[in-house]
């Protein structure tokens, strides 16, 4: 039991600091597109994760690359829909991976859950729609959002089923992150060649203000080492859906960051919608109260 409750404090813990990269990308994205801003951040992470290489055993290689794989894929998504939508929206839309990882669960792994994640589906769609009301009607940088939120959900059921399956040896945080990063930098220089036909946006980096550079040391080091070891460690003690409604809480973290950086207000609509996605978070993770079996 201590050791969950560490492996949740650990969860929180990368909620909050999830929460707080918003903005940070949203700066960034003024200056870079995501291929570039997801490159910067994990070449920072590799030149302090890159000695961990050494002494990783197969497994955890195996593992660290294919997640850095499904990684890749969400963060890439997740940055181009910041660059077309607001960081409020951006961040709740990415919330919904409360709810699309039971979904995925039921229809990829057989899991059978009640009626409750229904309803909480009915709540966070009344609240997406209240949300939207207030500002514009959906757009290209929601949908690219919600698919990246698709890959965030399978990458956190691909932890719970890595640590399943290395139960007998269980995998080092650390070294999953290392492999992790690599992936991460590898396949966004891999495009970004294929793209641009070489490195010269790095000029442009490099001219980069100070509050943006700022950003940029703050998503290569915290949110990029820190909080994938921090991830990688938590999930090993955490099931996935458990850590599913505690990641439902990173909306609420970048609405007050985005208010105190970005000046982003939310108005009642948007408030109410935003609780109502919140809540819809929540009451999919309430469980029953067992069943005594005594009459009443």
């Amino acid at each position: 039991m201590r050791t969950e409750r560490w492996g949740l404090a650990a969860l929180l813990a990368v909620t909050v600091v999830w929460g707080t990269t918003f903005p940070a990308m949203k700066l960034l994205s003024a200056h870079l597109d995501a291929l570039q801003i997801i490159w910067l951040r994990f070449a920072i992470a590799l030149v302090v994760l890159a000695p961990l290489w050494r002494g990783m055993l197969p497994h955890e290689r195996r593992w660290g690359c294919a997640l850095g794989l499904l990684l890749f894929l969400a963060f890439w998504l997740q940055i181009e829909g910041l660059a077309r939508t607001s960081s409020n929206r951006n961040a709740f839309v990415t919330g919904l991976n409360v709810l699309v990882v039971p979904l995925i669960a039921m229809a990829a792994l057989g899991r059978r859950y009640g009626w409750r994640l229904w309803a909480a589906c009915a709540m966070a769609c009344a609240g997406m729609a209240l949300m939207f009301h207030e500002n514009e009607p959906w757009n290209l940088g929601d949908t690219l959002t919600l698919a990246s939120t698709v890959f965030y959900a399978l990458y956190i059921l691909a932890l719970e089923e890595c640590a399943r399956r290395t139960a007998a040896q269980p995998l080092r945080a650390t070294r999953m992150a290392a492999a992790q990063a690599t992936v991460m930098a590898l396949a966004s220089t891999a495009l970004l060649l294929a793209r641009d036909g070489g490195m010269g946006w790095l000029r442009t980096a490099g001219e980069l203000p100070a509050d943006a550079l700022l950003a940029l040391l703050y998503l290569g080091l915290l949110a990029s080492v820190v909080v994938v070891t921090l991830q990688a460690w938590g999930q090993q003690r955490v099931d996935a859906l458990r850590s599913a409604i505690v990641f439902g809480l990173e909306p609420v973290f970048a609405a007050l960051t985005a208010w105190v950086l970005l000046g982003e207000r939310l108005g009642w609509a948007g408030i109410g919608g935003a609780s109502l996605i919140v809540g819809a978070l929540v009451f999919s993770q309430i469980q029953p109260a067992p069943s005594t079996g005594k009459p009443v």
